[in-house]
């Protein structure tokens, strides 16, 4: 009876056990260990060679990044070019009545469009200032030619810009001033090569909004006459001036004038000992700042 059962076992189970499906052999096969363990060392060493190779060449960066670096070394050394014949506000930004030509290397002032009310062109290479420059533009209120190497400058370049305010024609290689536009409120030469016959005798005299004057680092031997009334700041240090007189900032005729907008004149740096003109002051409520003895 006995004989008859483990028969019968055998004969139903066996064919079950040996018959399992394929799909669950192949899974043993994929989920094999030593097969993980095998592929992940290849792929760690084949990095490490890598990241070596890398280092070798002093440069400790990425992979991805190392392929970008690679590349012909003069490609890389050619400095960027600038195209200095484009339109006006494709080289310059022009926003809002605002063009910015800041440090783009022009030699020469940009065709403006007609509404333009305020030009920055600071640090270029413009040498000279012409009247067909500002001929149409009416409506400048601001110009700034900081940092350039303008020598010259045409007679009535600035005549038909009724409404501009504010003129900077600071560090640049001036030996004389042009004609300023009647309504000017400031006015910037600092920095460069003015000496005293470059100034008009007239120059200032009918500027009558004029507050703030700057002609600090020059090579003025005077104090610039007729100095407007409306005027607050002067800057005058480190000139070559020598001497002044009674008239320089008062009225030698009329003890009583005060000139009273002016809040500072600077004339350190000069080889004129203030101390010897003191009737030079008298008009102004704070003397200027300078050497005494």
């Amino acid at each position: 009876m006995k004989t008859l059962q483990t028969t019968f076992f055998l004969f139903v189970f066996v064919p079950l056990v040996n018959s399992a499906p394929p799909i669950q052999q192949e899974s043993l096969q994929f989920y094999e260990y030593d097969t993980d363990v095998t592929m992940g060392s290849l792929i760690q060493q084949d990095y490490e060679m890598q990241s070596k190779d890398i280092r070798k060449d002093g440069i400790n960066v990425s992979l991805d990044t190392s392929l970008r670096l690679q590349g012909d070394d003069s490609e890389r050394n050619v400095p960027p070019t600038k195209d200095t014949n484009l339109p006006t506000c494709l080289l310059c930004v022009c926003l809002s009545g605002s063009v910015y030509c800041e440090e783009i290397d022009i030699e020469a002032v940009p065709p403006l469009p007609k509404e333009t009310a305020y030009l920055y062109a600071r640090f270029n290479k413009i040498k000279r200032i012409a009247v067909s420059d500002f001929a149409d533009i009416t409506t400048l209120r601001r110009i700034d030619f900081s940092g350039n190497r303008i020598e010259e400058i045409e007679d009535g370049a600035f005549s038909k810009l009724l409404l501009l305010e504010e003129l900077s024609l600071a560090e640049n290689r001036l030996l004389k001033l042009p004609v300023l536009p009647p309504k000017l409120t400031t006015f910037n030469a600092n920095q460069n090569r003015i000496k005293s016959r470059g100034i008009k005798a007239n120059a200032f005299k009918k500027l009558t909004n004029l507050a703030y004057l700057y002609l600090g680092h020059n090579a003025l031997e005077s104090v610039p006459l007729n100095l407007p009334e409306s005027l607050r700041i002067l800057h005058l240090q480190y000139n070559n001036i020598t001497t002044i007189t009674d008239d320089t900032f008062c009225k030698s005729n009329n003890t009583r004038y005060i000139r009273t907008r002016m809040d500072e004149i600077r004339m350190e740096g000069n080889p004129i000992l203030l101390a010897k003109h003191v009737n030079a002051f008298s008009c102004l409520r704070t003397l200027p700042v300078g050497t005494y003895y």
